[in-house]
């Protein structure tokens, strides 16, 4: 079956930087749009990022928007969230997503409800 692993999460101080990756197994990585979530202690999860199945588009969030760069290695099978300037707000805990359908553009929130999900990474950004 698939299966998402995020890994890279931590504690770090406002204005850090940290590169969130998530690794994929059980299909063929290359034709899937994946995308990163967070949720934050009591409130909804929230999109942060995007990318097309081919990684040739990409959506950010406006609240993450010069802050955040999503990629993908098809290589490795992995997509990862460089942040920088982290702010005390971007405290919660990260989850990728993959869709479940092959070949689509990723640029909508909900295509990912139905996909599959990782377990999640925590970051805290302390002032």
């Amino acid at each position: 079956q698939v299966r998402l692993v995020e890994s890279g999460g931590g504690l770090v101080q406002a204005g850090d930087s940290l590169t969130l990756s998530c690794t994929a197994s059980g299909r063929s990585f290359s034709s899937y749009a994946e995308g990163w979530f967070r949720q934050a202690p009591g409130k909804e999860r929230e999109f942060v990022a995007s990318i097309s199945w081919s990684g040739g588009s990409t959506n950010y969030a406006d609240s993450v928007e010069g802050r955040v760069t999503i990629s993908k290695d098809n290589t490795k099978n992995t997509v990862s969230l460089q942040m920088t300037g982290l702010k005390v707000e971007d405290t919660a805990v990260y989850y990728c997503a993959q869709q479940k359908n092959p070949y689509g553009m990723g640029s909508s929130p909900s295509g990912f409800e139905d996909g599959y999900w990782g377990q999640g990474t925590q970051v805290t950004v302390s002032p």
